[in-house]
């Protein structure tokens, strides 16, 4: 019998202090994954236990929490097998939380909005297709694969502190996916949006986000790069 333990507060009841509830779980009765056994908690013991999932591949990143302290993907992440540790469960840290293990993450949206991720070029080709040499799009490799899932920002302390400026890891590794792109014609337009104190600067290259990254991206690369880009103009 495996022991976990989940983090609870129900904003019906907003009086009530958020609270570590126990569940055990008999490990032969589950999947391998901590979704699987947060599906199992939710359909045979709790029904009110609140949580998001959706693709159960690692494609989505809905399940994002912080399991056992480090922040992962639930359907990821395999259940410890050694029944003397409990596994603790949860949400990802410094954000507002709407319910149990579901976070709030308005402004980690509104953030990736701002650098707007999406290509931008004055002279589109008529009427045929964007091309780029095999080198080119090689250089998106390990940008573009973000699945937007938090687990960077919310690991990154200069992003716990200064989360309403500082853009944030996952932000500005979409900013680099389109400085790096060969189609993109607003690179000025991109950079000048950084030149500030606190959208990028506040990156100190703690890595955290990189470490854990569940897609093995590496943020902390992208905003260095940025960096250079910068000093370089």
């Amino acid at each position: 019998m495996k022991e976990f333990k989940i983090y609870r507060w129900d904003p019906d009841t907003p009086a009530q202090k958020p609270t570590l509830q126990s569940y055990t779980i008999d490990l032969s009765q589950s999947g391998p994954m901590i979704l699987d056994a947060l599906i199992k908690i939710k359909n045979e013991m709790d029904p009110t236990l609140t949580f998001r999932r959706s693709c159960r591949e690692g494609i989505c990143g809905s399940c994002a929490m912080n399991i056992d302290g480090v922040n992962t993907l639930a359907c990821l992440c395999r259940i410890d097998r050694d029944q003397s540790k409990t596994t603790k469960i949860y949400p990802l840290p410094h954000l507002y939380i709407v319910k149990d293990l579901v976070p709030d993450l308005t402004q980690f949206y509104q953030q990736y909005k701002s650098v707007e991720p999406w290509l931008k070029n004055d002279n589109p080709p008529d009427g045929t297709e964007h091309l780029q040499s095999i080198e080119d799009r090689r250089k998106l490799d390990g940008l573009y694969e973000c699945i937007l899932c938090a687990c960077c920002s919310t690991s990154c302390p200069s992003y716990w502190w200064n989360q309403d400026e500082y853009l944030g890891p996952a932000a500005l590794l979409a900013t680099y996916r389109w400085l790096v792109d060969s189609r993109d014609t607003a690179k000025a337009e991109r950079k000048e949006k950084l030149q500030n104190e606190m959208s990028l600067y506040r990156c100190h290259t703690i890595f955290n986000c990189s470490r854990t990254c569940p897609k093995g991206l590496n943020p902390a690369d992208a905003i260095a790069r940025i960096k250079l880009q910068l000093a370089a103009d």
